[in-house]
């Protein structure tokens, strides 16, 4: 029994991270104005390592470049959102 309990707590510490809610939306930071996007519809709309690659998802550390080449570059290819940096940067 006591075998049973403590790998029933590591599996649920394990799996913390990743039963973890994921925020409705996400506000990215920029200098040319905020972006903030629906990141339940795009959860709901593809896979999870689209955007954060392999491995358990996690909080994102973008850049400028790596950003525009992330959102804006699967916007394009996808024909779907906005692609114009007013459309996605407000002030």
């Amino acid at each position: 029994m006591k075998k049973f309990l403590i790998s029933a707590l590591l599996v649920a510490f394990a799996a913390t991270p990743v039963l973890a809610a994921a925020p409705d939306s996400v506000t990215l930071e920029a200098k040319n104005g905020n972006v903030t996007f629906n990141h339940k519809a795009h959860a709901a709309a593809m896979e999870c390592a689209a955007c954060h690659g392999a491995g358990t998802p996690g909080k994102l550390e973008l850049d400028k470049d790596t950003a525009h080449k992330t959102c804006t570059g699967c916007h394009k290819e996808k024909a779907a959102g906005p692609t114009k940096c007013g459309e996605c940067h407000k002030k």
